[in-house]
């Protein structure tokens, strides 16, 4: 597995990752905030959600069985209902952003990140065409575009958006300065549009400095965050912040490591060096964020949608009561172990992949079952609002 970053199975092992698991997040997120953050309602939410959430589940599955297989019909397959989840979610937002103030730098940003989405699984698509035809096509260049505008032209856009507010609020930090917030995402798609634009016509000087420009473009919303992190005004802090503190280390990590391997051929000429710098970005960057983003999102939806039921006949549980710390940090800590055991994994596979393997389906059995509880937690208050409806005997 670990032999390249073209084998079968790390490319089904990644896509797991970012479209079995990062993408419905993030689509799922920025469903939740589209009405909070932007003032843009969909229409039918419910449905958006599960024809989008069944679209994208059935195409990465099959995605990432053509991976394994080299399947025409299911790359084909694959691309199809891949096609129709985002086409139909991004349909509906910017249905929804239309009838919002468009002067909002929270909607430009958001629009831009759609756009972002858009390309990424455009590309996705040429490479999935190309893996399961023999189409004449750049491989490695189309792959190259695509991973630089999931990290930075979609991921890293929507990270920058959702963290404007996210983190200030959540980890009681001042905000972030009006023109990083402003620039951001119109700065991360313009780098990636260019070098893209460089790289594809077939400039390499000018596609060589515009990528160390995308790289230093993500890594500054990285950089920004950790400093306000430091000056928060938690007296202590979580297992949250802790999250997003060393998932922007390790994007700063990973764009080190990118450059480093550009200005040496001893990292160059290593061929593990793509598999590290991915496990440390998609694992410990994006995931580790995504994780500590979900621990914010769900209990607070939770005690939402019960204070909306009880109408001030009962109260909704408290969000510390949805998912309790204990359980956060402990959960977190089997994320860091298994982020580590990845790492030698990449370095030493003979030893390590089995534990890395291993730890890797704990850590996310012990998310799952904390995501778990909350709906228990849900159900449960909701049972007692609707015995306060029952007529008595």
């Amino acid at each position: 597995m670990f032999a390249s970053r073209w084998t079968p199975q790390v490319l089904a092992f990644t896509h797991l990752i970012t479209v079995g698991f990062m993408l419905q997040v993030m689509l799922g997120a920025m469903q939740q905030l589209l009405p909070v953050m932007a003032g843009a309602n969909l229409k039918r939410p419910l449905l958006v959600a599960m024809v989008v959430h069944a679209a994208i589940t059935l195409g990465g599955i099959l995605l990432v069985l053509a991976f394994l297989t080299s399947m025409p019909l299911l790359f084909g397959s694959a691309i199809a209902a891949l096609a129709i989840g985002t086409l139909i979610f991004v349909s509906a937002s910017l249905h929804a952003l239309r009838g919002a103030p468009a002067t909002s730098s929270t909607n430009r940003g958001l629009r831009l990140t759609l756009l972002g989405l858009l390309v990424t699984v455009a590309a996705g698509i040429l490479n999935a065409l190309a893996l399961g035809w023999p189409i004449e096509l750049g491989l490695q260049q189309w792959t190259n575009v695509h991973l630089a505008w999931g990290f930075v032209g979609w991921g890293g856009a929507l990270l920058g958006v959702v963290g404007f507010v996210a983190v200030p609020m959540f980890q009681q930090t001042a905000r972030y300065p009006l023109w990083f917030n402003r620039g951001f995402p119109a700065a991360a798609i313009g780098i990636v549009a260019l070098w893209t634009l460089t790289e594809l016509v077939g400039y390499p000087r000018s596609a060589a400095v515009l990528a160390i420009g995308v790289v230093v473009v993500g890594a500054s919303f990285a950089w920004m965050t950790l400093q306000l992190l430091h000056g928060s005004k938690r007296p202590k802090p979580d297992a949250i912040q802790l999250l997003w503190r060393f998932a922007m280390v390790n994007g700063l990590l990973a764009g080190a490591l990118w450059l480093l391997a550009q200005g040496s051929d001893t990292v160059a000429q290593w061929q593990g060096w793509p598999l590290l710098f991915g496990t440390v970005l998609l694992f410990g960057g994006f995931m580790s964020v995504i994780l500590g983003m979900l621990y914010k999102i769900v209990p607070f939806l939770v005690w939402l949608h019960l204070q909306n039921l009880g109408q001030g006949r009962l109260m909704a549980p408290n969000v510390k009561k949805v998912v309790s710390d204990k359980h956060i940090q402990r959960q977190a800590i089997a994320h860091g172990v298994a982020f580590g055991l990845l790492l030698l994994a990449v370095i030493q596979p003979a030893w390590f992949v089995y534990p890395a393997g291993l730890a890797l389906v704990m850590a996310n059995g012990w998310l799952m079952r904390n995501l778990m509880s909350a709906v228990a937690v849900y159900r449960q208050h909701l049972a007692k609002i609707a015995a306060l409806d029952k007529p008595p005997a």
